[in-house]
């Protein structure tokens, strides 16, 4: 049986993740859209929303998530009242009310497959694990130097550069933690710097681990730019050309010296384990590591209680969550699968 699990992608923001999805995207069999917003809202109000063997509450959450601003609905190109429908006539289950959505992204593709990008997804691994039992994660990772040196540039992005290095460190650390725990064929790493210098070569074992067959489309994704990339969203422009390194290391000239002092000193590790080198820069003011540290501090406190309400949570949930849309899924959920055409003639 060919594979069709659900492909998320994930990573820091600004590591070239919009880059792998398109590439993903141009995949004869994988479609993944551009970044919604329905996903892990809907888990983490999962109560309001109520039990999904209710005919009436899929209804109701198909339609938020058809018609509210906040899920970038808008973005999958599907028409509103169909997905709401196969919502509702769907599986009972909360990951089957969001999956469908995807699913019918897919099928306006022609594909059998569907994939999501966010970069945030990484801090919610458990989370998608619980609405789609099957799923496979891709982990982008690209050098926190430019990284960092990326987000100070982007409009949407209005915290400081102590953040952004934690963020960055965060998401190398939830990949190790990810990496030692996910069963096998779950989890996957790749360098930005790595895919940008052999396309060809990456994407090849990118797609063994996937289950699939290369694509030699899959290395030119500008074709698909103009699809699964919103026009607004300007910072991607570089999309719509061909796979570069034009911005590898780039970070020497865009970050100030006390910056690349502080990266060095707080990343450093990480940076080497990752196969980056470091400059040897003098070491960060204590006034500069003292910032660092308290960000680090709130935002760990701040995950630490969300991670807490959600196991409370976790103890009265108000229905199913697992989708029942994949052969994996359905399995999972010890659902007999429909007999295909080639089952039958095997047992002739």
């Amino acid at each position: 049986m060919r594979p069709d699990r659900p492909i998320f992608v994930i990573g820091c923001p600004r590591s070239g993740t919009t880059m792998l999805q398109l590439m993903l995207h141009s995949h004869g069999r994988i479609a993944v859209p551009p970044e919604t917003r329905f996903l892990t809202s809907a888990y983490f109000h999962r109560r309001l929303h109520g039990d999904m063997r209710d005919a009436d509450n899929r209804r109701k959450l198909a339609e938020w998530i058809a018609t509210d601003k906040t899920t970038k609905f808008r973005e999958l190109g599907i028409e509103r009242t169909a997905y709401v429908r196969r919502a509702v006539e769907g599986p009972g289950s909360l990951g089957s009310v969001t999956g469908e959505a995807f699913r019918a992204y897919a099928e306006r593709f022609g594909k059998p497959r569907w994939g999501d990008k966010r970069p945030s997804y990484i801090k919610h691994v458990d989370v998608l694990l619980r609405l789609f039992p099957d799923a496979q994660f891709v982990h982008l990772i690209r050098d926190g130097r430019d990284c960092v040196a990326s987000l100070k540039e982007m409009p949407w992005y209005t915290l400081d550069v102590f953040h952004a290095i934690a963020t960055w460190a965060e998401s190398v650390d939830l990949g190790w933690s990810h990496a030692e725990r996910l069963p096998a064929g779950t989890y996957y790493e790749l360098r930005y710097e790595d895919l940008t210098a052999d396309p060809e070569s990456e994407l090849s074992r990118l797609c063994g681990f996937l289950g699939e067959e290369f694509d030699p489309a899959m290395c030119e994704p500008r074709y698909m730019a103009t699809t699964a990339v919103p026009a607004r969203k300007v910072w991607h422009s570089n999309t719509h050309k061909d796979v570069t390194r034009a911005r590898v290391g780039s970070w020497a000239t865009r970050l100030a010296p006390w910056e690349i002092a502080l990266c060095e000193q707080v990343l450093g590790s990480r940076l080497k384990s990752q196969g980056y080198e470091l400059t040897g820069s003098p070491r960060a003011s204590l006034e500069h590591l003292l910032a660092y540290h308290r960000t680090v501090a709130r935002r760990r406190l701040s995950r630490l209680d969300q991670l807490a309400r959600d196991q409370v949570n976790r103890l009265r949930e108000p229905g199913p969550l697992p989708a029942m849309l994949t052969s994996g899924q359905l399995s999972l959920a010890r659902i007999p699968q429909p007999r295909t055409p080639s089952d039958q003639l095997i047992d002739r």
